[in-house]
């Protein structure tokens, strides 16, 4: 079964929000995995109305992962969503991470979004225990991540063991997604289950992209087992 996702920072929507929407709308994703989405006043009906503008609804995340956000076309139905929150350093950001359990057809997935801290004595532990939460999750799984550093970086490792770089699979790995004016760094990343296969991979780079946000969007079109430890539906 075929899933097209795209795994998105969009710069707490302080910059174009028009062309925002516009780019997600062009690419037409099942799924967007959000970093920076609305986490504080309001954050329910800011959240559903960023959804709406693309033409899709929220799944998972918000307020209870820090402003990670899933959002799914109705093709894509929910069965279950979850949230964590990683322990707060005193004078950072609070962060997290969402889920949600997801099914297309008879093919059934785990949906991961979140994003890691720019403090790199502080981004190992996060991975941790984003790995940890991870190894609970049966199911083929798809995170969508900002994690602050490139590849090289010890939480990305955590992070990719055992699962598939989309990037490296799709021999794009040289496509940078920060800074839209000063592309230099791959800090933003999906990893897939082994059991799914990357079709196509692209960090969508246009000039809307460049007035959205201030990273690029990476898009990636999939290949989904179908109901691979025969759950019932």
């Amino acid at each position: 079964m075929k899933l097209r996702v795209l795994s998105y920072n969009v710069h707490s929507q302080r910059d174009d929000q028009q062309a925002l929407a516009g780019v997600v709308r062009e690419v037409g994703p099942d799924v967007v995995v959000v970093q920076e989405g609305p986490r504080r006043f309001r954050w329910r009906s800011k959240g559903a109305a960023l959804a709406h503008s693309f033409g899709m609804v929220v799944a998972a995340g918000g307020l209870p992962s820090l402003g990670n956000l899933i959002l799914t076309t109705l093709r894509v139905r929910v069965h279950r969503q979850w949230c964590i929150r990683f322990p707060l350093t005193p004078g950072r950001h609070l962060r997290g991470a969402a889920f949600a359990e997801c099914s297309v057809g008879p093919a059934r997935f785990v949906v991961v979004g979140s994003h890691l801290s720019t403090d790199a004595t502080e981004r190992p532990g996060q991975a941790e225990l984003l790995r940890a939460e991870l190894s609970k999750v049966d199911l083929p799984v798809i995170l969508g991540a900002d994690l602050n550093e490139n590849s090289g970086g010890a939480a990305w490792r955590t992070i990719a063991d055992g699962l598939t770089d989309a990037a490296v699979a799709a021999d794009r790995a040289d496509r940078h997604t920060f800074s839209c004016v000063n592309p230099r760094d791959r800090i933003d990343a999906l990893f897939v289950d082994p059991r799914v296969q990357v079709l196509e991979y692209d960090v969508v780079d246009t000039p809307e992209t460049r007035q959205a946000s201030d990273h690029f969007p990476v898009l990636t079109d999939l290949l989904l087992p179908e109901n691979p430890q025969g759950v019932v539906m």
